[in-house]
């Protein structure tokens, strides 16, 4: 009785940790981007570095799949926790580049100006949806609970990939204009 109590404990914990994160990283991330250090050198050579980020966190995302469909299960963890720390690493360099710099207007007229917002809407929308697939996903890993991670996997997966390869299709859209 007292193991299914802790264990209901646990996850009510990593329930609340998620809700808190899931909400309060585009909250923190919206505020930021309000903010402009003036006097503080412009980070304008991050787009290029967190471009790059985002496609090996692509690659590693498919890697891992690649990985767990081997029956890989030590590869695939470890890529899983890299593919993490990359994302985040994106976001850190992200935020940090905007709250330096000042936003660059997309340039492209006609059907590619469409083209590149309905891509951008798209992945800040799905960047926010991420956030809880991702953190589920993993706290179903490391809590031993393989069925359903791999429900949430199998979800999570195909938008975190979107979401990686969009940021690199629009960086290099908006590239010409910076």
């Amino acid at each position: 009785m007292k193991n299914i109590t802790e264990d209901n404990q646990q996850k009510l914990r990593y329930r609340n940790l998620i809700i808190f994160v899931s909400f309060i990283i585009p909250i923190v991330v919206a505020l930021l981007f309000r903010i402009r250090l003036k006097g503080v050198q412009e980070l304008s050579f991050l787009p290029p570095i967190y471009a790059a980020i985002n496609g090996y966190t692509a690659i590693i995302l498919l890697i891992a799949l690649w990985a767990i469909k081997k029956k890989k299960l030590k590869l695939h963890s470890q890529l899983m926790k890299i593919a993490i720390f990359l994302s985040l690493t994106f976001l850190i360099m992200y935020v940090a580049y905007h709250i330096t710099s000042d936003p660059t207007p997309f340039g492209g007229k006609g059907l590619i100006r469409w083209v590149y917002y309905f891509i951008l809407i798209s992945h800040i929308l799905l960047s926010i949806a991420i956030i809880p697939l991702v953190l589920i996903s993993y706290v179903r890993a490391i809590s031993n609970q393989f069925q359903n991670h791999r429900k949430i996997a199998r979800v999570t997966l195909p938008i975190w990939l979107y979401i990686t390869i969009t940021g690199v299709i629009i960086y290099l859209m908006i590239s010409p204009y910076y």
